[in-house]
């Protein structure tokens, strides 16, 4: 059977609805970087999202052509995940979409080495006619966190993570949104195929002790 990411770690993927302390290791993703509205239709982070499943599939499908990736085992493609901030401030404010900046990210096999990477990108945009000039290859140590399942719409986190800040400064940390740290959220739900009460986000946070 394919490797399933979700299910094989499910203490990163699979959350339970009240938050917990984890502590999330180094990981290598297919990443874009922008910014504004997420909603916009056809806008930037739509482009994005698009073009990492591209190479996301690329990679994954390989096994079927001429290129051979050293380590190589079926799998599961990871879900979408998402880091973002808004420029002088700490907590995200959902009613200023235009403001988001973003990473959006799908977390790559171990197997895949930087220079696979470069193979997946050209093989995907000689395929499928794209520009893929914004794709990188990202190494994201994200460290020390509190998370939660939120179940529902995104414009409804606040709650989840009025919760989640609780329960962390509960547990004698803070939130430490500096140094490239941000809010992150893992999409387990697809939003074109799911009700939004419904819908499935991990939502997490970095921390640290609390300062004196």
């Amino acid at each position: 059977m394919a490797f399933d990411y979700k299910k094989e770690y499910r203490e990163y993927y699979l959350p339970k609805k009240k938050p917990s302390i984890v502590t999330i290791p180094p990981m290598y993703f297919a990443s874009v970087c922008g910014q504004g509205d997420p909603n916009e239709e056809n806008g930037a982070y739509k482009e994005a999202i698009s073009k990492l499943y591209a190479v996301a599939y690329t990679i994954k499908m390989s096994k079927k052509g001429t290129h051979h990736m050293e380590g190589y085992f079926d799998y599961v493609v990871p879900p979408l995940e998402g880091f973002w901030w808004q420029e002088g401030i700490g907590e995200i404010d959902f009613s200023d979409k235009a403001g988001f900046r973003w990473i959006s990210v799908i977390r790559l096999p171990d197997f895949v080495t930087e220079e696979e990477f470069g193979w997946a990108l050209n093989e995907a945009a000689s395929k499928k006619q794209l520009d893929l000039s914004d794709v990188r290859f990202l190494r994201i140590d994200e460290g020390l966190c509190v998370q939660c399942l939120h179940t529902g719409p995104y414009d409804l986190e606040r709650e989840t993570i009025r919760e989640m800040d609780a329960f962390a400064r509960g547990m004698g940390y803070e939130p430490d949104f500096e140094n490239g740290r941000h809010h992150h959220e893992i999409y387990l739900s697809d939003p074109k195929r799911t009700a939004p009460e419904k819908m499935k986000t991990v939502i997490r946070h970095p921390i640290r002790q609390k300062q004196d």
